[in-house]
Formats: structure tokens, C-alpha cells, sequence
């Protein structure tokens, strides 16, 4: 297990050394994620072995939020003297993400119910034959 955690911290790694060479905005885990993704559909047996150290990891998941919430406690200054800013960030992008995703849904609601008809005009044609 040890190795697959070497593993994700390599690509993290990679991913960090990338951002940081080529001067980057897209933050190193991200990338060091896509390069991992993009390994993992090239070599697929890297997958089984991944997976158990994936499944151990987010299994303690919540203890990944703990450097977060102590980050919070630290800053809590900077919090005050910026809570307007913060709270309309936060409802900006709530709002953003809620209108994106109810879009997004509608739009494949709408083509994969026109792909549904289709097919059933493809069946309704070939039965009339």
C-alpha cells in the first residue's frame, strides 16, 4: 500500500513541478490529477492496485479538512476585516454553480429525451415496413 500512496504523491508532485516550470494558473494537484487519470486509462492494471489506497484514503477523508479548519481558526482576523467580501463570494458562487449545473441538466435532459424519440420514430418506421 505504501507504493500506490508513493504513487499519488509522485503525480502530485509532477503536477506541482509543472505549475511551478511553466508558470501556470491551474493549481499542481489539479494537473498532477489529470496526468494521473490520463495514466490510468493508458495502463488499466495500475488501476486495481491504486484502488484499494484510494478507497483507505476516503475512508479518512474528513481528516483532510482538518489543516482547513485550523487555516480558518488562524486567519479569523482577516475574516472579520473581510466578511463582506467573503460572504459575497460565497453567494456569488453558490449561485453560479447552482444556475451552470440546472443548465447543464436541462440541456441533456432535453437531448437525451430528443434521442429517445428518434429511436422511437426509427422502430415506428421499421415496423410500418
Amino acid at each position: 500500500m505504501l507504493f500506490c500512496f508513493l504513487v499519488l504523491l509522485v503525480f502530485q508532485f509532477i503536477g506541482e513541478a509543472v505549475t511551478r516550470l511553466f508558470d501556470l494558473p491551474i493549481p499542481g494537484p489539479v494537473i498532477g490529477m489529470m496526468l494521473l487519470f490520463f495514466t490510468l486509462i493508458a495502463f488499466p492494471r495500475l488501476l486495481a492496485k491504486l484502488e484499494h489506497a484510494a478507497m483507505t484514503m476516503l475512508q479518512h477523508l474528513s481528516l483532510l479538512f482538518i489543516p482547513a479548519g485550523v487555516g480558518i481558526m488562524v486567519s479569523v482576523s482577516q475574516i472579520g476585516d473581510h466578511w463582506l467580501a467573503i460572504v459575497v463570494s460565497m453567494v456569488v458562487s453558490t449561485l453560479l454553480t447552482m444556475i451552470v449545473t440546472a443548465l447543464s441538466f436541462a440541456y441533456f435532459q432535453q437531448r437525451s429525451s430528443d434521442s429517445a424519440s428518434d429511436q422511437k420514430q426509427d422502430t415506428e418506421g421499421d415496423n410500418d415496413a
